[in-house]
């Protein structure tokens, strides 16, 4: 999957999202990488996708002029799973909606539990 391909499946997952999440995302953006830094994957695991910022629940009244949240969608990482394309788009799904979980407080711990780990 190309890069334009892969980016527009990450855009159309962000436009069918519900209208209250959709209302409650403030200060975030979500970027296609092709990997990640070592940072972001100091054991090599090979990490589809990664949240960096402050969740929405942790935000009080300081957190002003904050640079915004990052979801980051690494996509090498999921072309190395060699998945057929309509499970390769099922999977860039889940690991978008997997880290804006994480933007909205829930921990990998819950994540499991629910069966999105």
């Amino acid at each position: 999957m190309n890069r334009d391909v892969f980016e527009r499946v990450v855009h159309e997952v962000l436009e069918e999202l519900p209208e209250w999440a959709i209302e409650q995302v403030n200060n975030l953006r979500v970027i296609v990488e092709e990997c990640p830094t070592p940072d972001q994957d100091p054991d090599n695991v090979g990490l589809l996708g990664f949240y960096e910022g402050i969740p929405l629940h942790e935000r009080g009244a300081e957190y002003l002029a904050e640079l915004p949240d990052t979801i980051y969608i690494f996509r090498r990482s999921h072309l190395q799973l060699s998945l057929p394309e309509d499970e390769l788009v099922e999977e860039i799904r889940r690991t978008v909606l997997h880290e804006l979980a994480h933007y909205f407080g829930m921990d990998d711990d819950h994540l499991e539990d629910i069966g999105w780990g």
